[in-house]
């Protein structure tokens, strides 16, 4: 696929994401959906992708959606959809989509948040693993504002991020915020100079790969995103049990445990495209 309104670039196994329509703000559109999920789906297959940044062009991050799409046509996509009951491929959410692309990854993903970061801009970020923003950004969940209910998953995230009643608080009232105030709340990992957040990412993607088994990191990834959903920790336990067992036994943990002891550092050579991306204890429900 030939980007449009992303740019990607590849360097140190760290590959960088940027929103590119600075000229709009960086405002959403369903082109940037499809490229996004092409470039998460394409990295999450490329061995040599190891971590990923997404970031915006510009002095914001996103602004939300693209209020005058290009072309025309519906904001959201529904030119086809008609009635209540409309199909739910006519009505997907676009936000939703790439949500779901990054919770699927198996590669570390984080959000670079270079400015401010309002409606989608925000909810895209949710499922990303850090966090981190520049300095006096505004950012909002201004959804009840508009008039329309939050997308991109955020209604499962958000609350999971930083609490039921911080959510509700920012969702309901619709209102701006600054970045220091998601920083307390745990939304954001940190705050910093808005000339810095990219090399700061950089720093954090190169300390989560430095010494890390690829194979173990996406696994680990998985697991403290789905394994915190059971209903008993014995569930948790099982997938534990299997994951360490296979890990150990039959990709790079086999070579991992022998070179602590020889003092030496290890050789992770399991390619990850030949470890399995679903599992019986995950099942994906059906999208209906």
């Amino acid at each position: 696929m030939q980007y449009q309104d992303i740019k990607t670039e590849l360097s140190e196994n760290i590959l960088t994401i940027t929103l590119n329509r600075p000229e709009r703000l960086n405002a959403f559109t369903l082109r940037m959906k499809d490229e996004l999920v092409h470039a998460l789906e394409s990295a999450d297959g490329n061995d040599e992708v190891r971590a990923i940044i997404v970031t915006g062009a510009g002095k914001v991050f996103c602004a939300g959606m693209e209020m005058e799409p290009e072309g025309g046509g519906n904001l959201f996509g529904y030119d086809d959809a008609e009635g209540m009951d409309a199909p739910l491929e006519t009505i997907r959410d676009s936000g939703g989509e790439l949500s779901m692309a990054i919770y699927h990854c198996r590669k570390p993903v984080i959000g670079a948040i270079n400015g401010a970061a309002v409606g989608v801009g925000i909810t895209m970020t949710l499922p990303m693993d850090i966090r981190l923003v520049a300095e006096n950004s505004k950012i909002g969940f201004v959804f009840t504002q508009r008039g329309i209910t939050p997308e991109a998953c955020s209604s499962w995230f958000l609350p999971r991020v930083v609490g039921r009643q911080k959510a509700l608080e920012w969702v309901l009232s619709g209102d701006i915020f600054m970045a220091e105030e998601g920083v307390e709340a745990g939304l954001f990992h940190s705050a910093h100079d808005k000339s810095e957040v990219v090399d700061v990412a950089r720093c954090m993607a190169r300390k989560l790969i430095a010494k890390s088994s690829p194979v173990a990191v996406a696994l680990a990834r998985h697991m403290l995103w789905r394994n915190p959903e059971f209903d008993h920790p014995l569930q948790a336990h099982v997938v534990e049990s299997k994951m360490i067992y296979w890990s150990h036994s039959f990709w790079d943990g086999r070579d991992g445990f022998d070179a602590f002891l020889e003092k030496r550092a290890p050789r992770f050579e399991t390619p990850l495209s030949e470890v399995p991306k679903q599992f019986a204890f995950w099942p994906e429900p059906p999208l209906e």
